[in-house]
């Protein structure tokens, strides 16, 4: 990665649709890591071209609009570019801010890809009930710490891994888990998992796979469900690590689905109507961790693959 420094014309094509937006903040997501491949390996999401600016979700302000749906000074939250002022050229891909009540950095997170992903992963995939046990790996990051309290205030018992004394205290002490561990000090999973979920998991909210999800299959109930939002221990791996405890799934009738955030975001606005009265009432917190400058946004893109982010890593360009 590289910057770059260049001029544009700041305007639009005559009865173009698109819309010109200056950056304000950007979001720095796993995702992004695997976006960054070679061409002949087969993905199912677009992979970023050399030379051309990294894109990603950000919250912007609409300088100039073509598209009926969108004004001039509207905010906005979709992709965009990690640049100052970026060309949209599929508007119907973002959503309008109408709430800024709320931090506006909330819409690279909580409030927007990461939030609906902990929405539709825990309630649309993992179809909770009252009562369950919920693991979460991965858990202070900026879906994991949304799905915890989520979970929390559904009625389950949730317990979260993370990678530092200072993550675990956040999990316990501000997310209100009912328990968490650091991954990094457990010499042995199996027994960790074992040490909080006596009698076994009814959800994984996955995040991490590897060694994490080998040890988990080891401790699921029958008729578990593993909802698979994230492998960020494998991304940067020449050679994936195998599972060995694949049995499991048959002996225990365990469903384990990967999801897409963007198949569910019809239900946008009802996780608004459900999370936003949360956030307002101080039932859902959220971290963020801050890095000045578009040109800082290497460095914090790297830092979330050796965990130095704590929380929701935010990137911003302009404060205005």
């Amino acid at each position: 990665m590289e910057v770059r420094e260049s001029t544009m014309k700041l305007r639009l094509l005559e009865g173009s649709n698109d819309l010109l937006v200056k950056n304000l903040y950007l979001s720095c997501d796993p995702y992004m890591r695997f976006r960054m491949t070679k061409p002949n390996v087969p993905v199912y999401v677009e992979p970023f071209r050399p030379g051309s600016p990294i894109t990603g979700y950000g919250v912007a302000r609409v300088l100039e609009s073509g598209h009926p749906n969108f004004k001039k000074g509207d905010l906005l939250w979709g992709l965009t570019g990690w640049e100052e002022y970026t060309l949209i050229t599929a508007p119907e891909t973002c959503f309008k801010i109408e709430h800024t009540d709320v931090p506006l950095s909330y819409y690279t997170g909580l409030l927007g890809m990461a939030g609906m992903t902990a929405y539709a992963g825990f309630f649309e995939v993992c179809s909770p009930k009252k009562g369950e046990t919920v693991f979460i790996s991965a858990a202070s990051g900026a879906v994991g710490q949304l799905v915890g309290q989520l979970a929390k205030l559904f009625g389950c018992y949730v317990v979260g891994s993370a990678g530092s004394k200072e993550k675990v205290d956040l999990l316990k002490n501000k997310f209100g888990f009912d328990d968490a561990f650091n991954y990094k000090e457990e010499l042995d999973l199996d027994a960790a998992l074992k040490r909080c979920f006596p009698e076994g998991i009814d959800i994984y909210f996955e995040n991490v796979g590897g060694k994490m999800l080998d040890a988990v299959l080891l401790s699921m109930k029958l008729h578990g469900r593993i909802a698979v939002c994230g492998m960020i221990s494998q991304y940067n791996l020449e050679q994936p690590e195998g599972i060995h405890n694949l049995t499991n799934f048959i002996l225990k009738r365990i469903r384990m689905e990967g999801f897409m955030v963007s198949d569910y975001y019809h239900l946008y606005l009802k996780f608004l109507e459900t999370v936003l009265p949360q956030i307002k009432e101080g039932k859902i917190v959220y971290v963020e961790d801050t890095a000045e400058g578009l040109e800082n946004a290497p460095t914090a893109l790297i830092g979330l693959f050796y965990g130095r982010n704590v929380g929701k890593q935010v990137v911003v360009v302009s404060r205005e």
